[in-house]
């Protein structure tokens, strides 16, 4: 993979924090492994760009040392002896296997590799609560509900806290022992060495997985992951004014973190039908409406849809084909304020093909005392 991480995620260098978010759930929604064509390789080049750019210590490492992070490594780790063969892909010459874990959402050995490296590698607990992934699911309204708001109830498959220990890992009465192989501390120290020298690498203990802890018996449905999968409804309410292909977020919402940790966030990319009449403008909504010949001359009034129902529009003597009348309060409601914008519309003059001798005769004296 590529360690450009701005081209990867398609900003600039000075990208704020909000558009690299923007660009990573675009792009993170798109090249899914789960979705249909999606790309799992481009998954994770994504995740891993992210995981660096959206941490601020980590941005400036990489800004500083340029598209590589071996230069950092060099000048941190190993007590000043450096290392080299460090990519995002590993090597025989670094000893590190990303792609055996993968970059989910949650980028967990992610983040553990590199407070390893920024830290001088010299070890000492650095135990978290693990987070579970986030999840992205996509929802259809109708331009009606996009003004009005709606309520949707979707069905998730995904982990969820064991019912039968309540995240715990272990069996009712259970007891919890210090780990043996990190000594309560979570963390595991290695020492890796290559062609430029040995560094050390701070992981997460294989035993306890970071908690520090095991668990004398484990339980018996989610043999002591604290997590199982199970079938969920969710509600979730898509509030008035929200644009086609906003996305919501409902925090906690995701997969459970198992033993210890944290869950993940829901992402709710929305979509709205178009409609047959009506198109949006910001907060305006916009359409447009025939007259006859003769109210558009003399003046009068048309009846004219709106997303809250039927109102007479009146057309006032000398109207143009094209003409645009304003309906206060018709249109979108703002997001935020909740105060709607207006109805724009448009009036386009509809002339007879055919004309009998009375209209004819009607329309030249017409033209007559127009000259």
């Amino acid at each position: 993979m590529s360690n450009d991480y701005y081209n990867i995620l398609g900003v600039s260098k000075g990208a704020s924090d909000d558009e690299i978010k923007k660009a990573y759930r675009k792009l993170a929604h798109k090249h899914h492994p789960d979705k249909t064509g999606g790309d799992e390789a481009k998954f994770k080049e994504i995740n891993e760009a992210y995981q660096v750019l959206s941490d601020k210590s980590k941005r400036s490492q990489y800004d500083q040392y340029g598209q590589t992070f071996d230069q950092a490594g060099r000048s941190g780790a190993g007590g000043g002896q450096g290392f080299g063969g460090f990519s995002s892909q590993g090597g025989p010459a670094s000893g590190w296997d990303f792609s055996s874990q993968g970059f989910g959402f949650d980028g967990g050995d992610f983040e553990d590799i590199f407070s390893s490296i920024f830290s001088g590698g010299r070890g000492g607990s650095t135990t978290r609560r693990k987070r579970g992934k986030d999840i992205q699911v996509d929802v259809e309204i109708d331009f009606a509900e996009m003004v009005s708001g709606a309520k949707r109830q979707i069905n998730l498959r995904k982990s969820t806290i064991c019912d039968r220990c309540d995240g715990a890992g272990g069996e009712k009465g259970s007891e919890l022992k210090t780990c043996a192989t990190c000594g309560g501390a979570g963390r595991v120290q290695k020492i890796s060495r290559s062609f430029f020298g040995s560094f050390s690498q701070v992981a997460e203990c294989p035993d306890c997985h970071g908690v520090g802890k095991i668990i004398s018996k484990k339980c018996s449905k989610c043999r002591g992951d604290g997590r199982v999968m199970a079938e969920n409804k969710l509600d979730i309410e898509i509030p008035a004014g929200i644009a086609d292909g906003q996305t919501l977020s409902m925090q906690g919402a995701g997969e459970a973190g198992g033993v210890g940790g944290v869950p993940g966030d829901l992402y709710i990319n929305v979509h709205v039908r178009a409609h047959k009449e009506f198109k949006r403008n910001g907060q305006d909504i916009l359409s447009s409406v025939e007259i006859p010949f003769s109210v558009a001359a003399l003046g009068g009034e048309t009846i004219i849809e709106t997303i809250d129902g039927r109102l007479t529009l009146k057309i006032p003597s000398g109207t143009q084909s094209g003409e645009q009348f304003r309906v206060k309060g018709k249109g979108v409601p703002n997001l935020h304020s909740g105060s709607r914008g207006n109805q724009i519309v448009k009036v386009i003059v509809r002339i007879p093909k055919r004309l009998n001798r009375e209209q004819k005769r009607l329309l030249e004296e017409l033209g007559q005392l127009g000259e």
